[in-house]
Order: structure tokens, then C-alpha cells, then sequence
């Protein structure tokens, strides 16, 4: 295993860390005695990052009883998140972390995210409810070793974030296909500039970058010289920028436990030849040529006059298509609406001014587009699924970890 320094922290993380949102499951419940044995292995090989979050089900619980049983606990970091949307209260953000180090049986957690800041805006309002007083108090009282944020918002507004709140890491979505997506490579090394630590997740794009490939695709990973697996050319396209401290990947997979340590032991930084990068910048361009929008995520369209979300829209819509999957609908009616604390950014607001159109540098016809997103992406349940989820999570808001009722302030 190979370690490299999380930013200004200065500490020595495992380059590959242990996403644990998706341990093994028996019988619709985590398969504890398996799940054991692929953390003993990971730690075993050198692996010393895990991360959680309140809201994975399970998820906490499972790690701190594993790491309590083996007295592991000194041997790894912990990471995980409060969600900013249960946690609007002083009293709500006391009880959600009160429960996180109950779950995971320790006094201290190393690294602690704010969850999926949506955008500038979501961040505002978490400061207006007092998160910064909270996260820099336990901080001072060393309940918390540092502060991050996971982020899923355009890059428009993720300098903006890095810039308003002394944070000692971050957590953004990046691949060889997203690139430009979201926050991107030049939120990567912007963050890095700062000497803010930036830790990957969606490496292998949910599983999509791993699987069946289109056979435009499949053809041109053939001409590699040498042959490795998709999952190897994913990560090593990762760890080959030294701005990447830290890969989160789903080990849930004794074979994806080899195959993930075996590779974090081999790659160096810069190590890709001129000839792998010019396959890479090929799959890529083979990926976009199938997609439905060609789209780079450059949001040169955004501000949108109506609050829609176009890069996202459509990078939930190319995705949906490339690689049939149904969950990035949900993603996008959940992720692009005021569940997740943003603003509504959904494709049905578009009132077809065309401003966006004169700012596209690939002269899209983002108008034309929307309406495709509007019929495909938001079916006639999609309204219901997001107000199920404000439902939810209004019940959620109003009670405690405990079940007990939490006095909110009206909004």
C-alpha cells in the first residue's frame, strides 16, 4: 500500500480508502460476519481510511462493532458526514453527532463532512443554522480531528465554497468521464493549490466505467499494450495526478479488495505513457459520442434566469442512456430539487428564453435538449417520488435520533 499526505493535515492516509456505503448484505441486512472479514483484510494490507455517513443504513454501527472487536480503532482514520439537511438545529447537529460516536464506539472521529453540499446556496443556509460554530467548537474540544464537506454542485460555485471556511479537506465525484463534471479537474487542483486534501469518490462512476462495455469502447481498450482490467485504467488514471490524495472504492468484493490494494501498491504519480493518455482522451470521446447531449460541464450556460441545472440535468440524462441506468432518475429528481437543500433546478422550468444558448461554446440546442431531459427524466411519478422525500424528510427533521421530538425554529 502506498500512503500519501491528505493535504495541510499532514497525515498519512492510504492512497485507496474504504468506501462502506455498501457492505455485503444477507437476507436485506449487512452481512456482519463477511463484512468483518473484508476489513480485517483491507487493514491488513494496509488500508487506513474508512468512509461512512450517518444516513448509510447500518453503515456506522457495522464499522465501529468491527473495529471495537479487534481493538483497530488506533490503526485507522474514521470518516463521516452530518447531513446539513436533518441537521438545521444546534440541538439536531448535537444529537446526529452524540449518535455517530455511539455507532462507532469511539470519543473522537478523525475526518467529519458536511454532506453533499448541493451548491453556494445550501452552504449558506447551513451557516445561517449555526454549523460553523458547532464544527469549529468540537474541533477546539477534539471531538472532530478535521473538517470537510462532500460536494456535488457545478464548479461554478466550488472555489467560492473552498474559499469561505478554513476546511481541511474535501470529498468530490471524479473520473476519467467526469472530468469536467462538477467540480472537475480544475476544482481538483484548485483545492490542492490551497492545500486542501481531496478525496475521490464515484472513481468507477457508480460501477458504470467497470461493466458491460459498448463495443466502440470495448475496441479501442484492445489497443492498450498492456492489457489490464477496467477497473485497473480507473484508478490509475486517479492516482497518476499527485493533486489525488486519497480513492474511495466499495469493497465489497473480496476479488475488488485484491484487485484495488494490488494496484494502489503499483502506481505512481505521472507513470501513464503518451500512449495511454491518448487512449484515455479516445474512451472518453467515444463515451460522449454516445451520449444524448454532448454536453462538457462547462456551465457557461449557467446562471439559468428560470434556476434549472443544465450540466447536471444532462449528465444525469447521458448517463441514464449510456449506461441504462434507472437510478441516476432518481439522482436527478432528488439531487436536482429542494430535497436536497439546493434550489429547483428540474428540466420542466425551462421557459425557453435561449439565453443559455448563446453562452454554449458547443452551440447546443440546450432548449431542444431540456425537453427531452423534462419527457425522459421526470415521468408522471417523478413529482410523487420528491414529495415522499421533502415527507421523509420533514418526519426525519422533526425527531431525534432518539425519537424524541426536536423544537425546530419555523422557517
Amino acid at each position: 500500500m502506498q500512503y500519501r499526505k491528505l493535504g495541510k493535515t499532514g497525515e498519512e492516509i492510504s492512497i485507496l480508502g474504504y468506501g462502506c456505503m455498501r457492505f455485503p448484505a444477507k437476507n436485506g441486512r449487512i452481512d456482519m460476519e463477511r463484512t468483518e472479514k473484508q476489513i480485517l483484510m483491507a487493514i491488513e494490507k494496509g488500508v487506513n481510511y474508512f468512509d461512512t455517513a450517518y444516513i448509510y443504513p447500518g453503515s456506522e454501527a457495522a464499522l465501529g462493532t468491527i473495529l471495537e472487536k479487534h481493538q483497530l480503532r488506533s490503526r485507522v482514520k474514521i470518516a463521516t458526514k452530518l447531513p446539513p439537511y436533518l441537521a438545521t438545529t444546534r440541538a439536531s447537529m448535537e444529537n446526529i453527532l452524540k449518535t455517530q460516536l455511539e455507532r462507532l464506539k469511539t470519543t473522537t472521529i478523525d475526518y467529519y463532512l458536511i454532506h453533499a453540499i448541493a451548491d453556494f446556496r445550501s452552504w449558506e443556509k447551513a451557516k445561517a443554522n449555526g454549523i460553523v460554530e458547532f464544527l469549529n467548537e468540537k474541533k477546539k474540544e477534539g471531538v472532530i480531528g478535521h473538517v470537510g464537506f462532500s460536494y456535488h454542485g457545478d464548479k461554478l460555485d466550488f472555489p467560492r465554497l473552498i474559499d469561505d471556511y478554513p476546511w481541511d479537506f474535501c470529498q468530490i465525484q471524479y473520473n476519467y468521464i467526469d472530468e469536467n463534471s462538477q467540480a472537475g479537474r480544475e476544482g481538483l487542483q484548485y483545492a490542492y493549490q490551497k492545500g486542501i486534501g481531496v478525496v475521490i469518490m464515484e472513481p468507477l462512476r457508480g460501477g458504470s466505467l467497470v461493466g458491460r462495455m459498448p463495443d466502440k469502447i470495448k475496441t479501442i481498450w484492445e489497443k492498450a499494450e498492456t492489457k489490464r482490467s477496467y477497473a485497473d485504467w480507473a484508478l490509475r488514471w486517479l492516482w497518476d495526478q499527485e493533486e489525488v490524495s486519497v480513492v474511495l472504492s466499495g469493497l465489497n468484493e473480496e476479488a475488488h479488495i485484491e484487485e484495488n490494494i494490488r494496484v494502489a501498491s503499483e502506481v505512481k504519480p505521472h507513470s501513464l505513457t503518451p500512449a495511454e493518455i491518448t487512449l484515455f482522451q479516445e474512451v472518453k470521446e467515444a463515451y460522449l459520442s454516445l451520449m444524448k447531449v454532448g454536453c462538457t460541464g462547462c456551465s457557461y450556460c449557467l446562471p439559468c434566469p428560470a434556476g434549472v441545472n443544465i450540466p447536471y440535468a444532462f449528465s444525469c440524462y447521458n448517463g441514464h442512456h449510456l449506461f441504462h441506468d434507472i437510478a441516476l432518475r432518481f439522482q436527478y429528481l432528488l439531487m436536482n430539487s429542494d430535497v436536497s437543500g439546493r434550489k429547483n433546478g428540474l428540466a420542466h422550468q425551462c421557459i425557453a428564453c435561449g439565453k443559455c444558448e448563446k453562452h454554449c461554446p458547443q452551440h447546443l440546442p440546450i432548449r431542444e435538449h431540456l425537453k427531452a431531459v423534462k419527457k425522459d427524466m421526470e415521468p408522471w411519478w417523478g413529482r410523487a417520488v420528491v414529495a415522499c422525500a421533502r415527507f421523509t424528510l420533514k418526519v426525519l427533521r422533526a425527531f431525534s435520533p432518539k425519537g424524541k421530538r426536536v423544537q425546530e425554529a419555523q422557517e
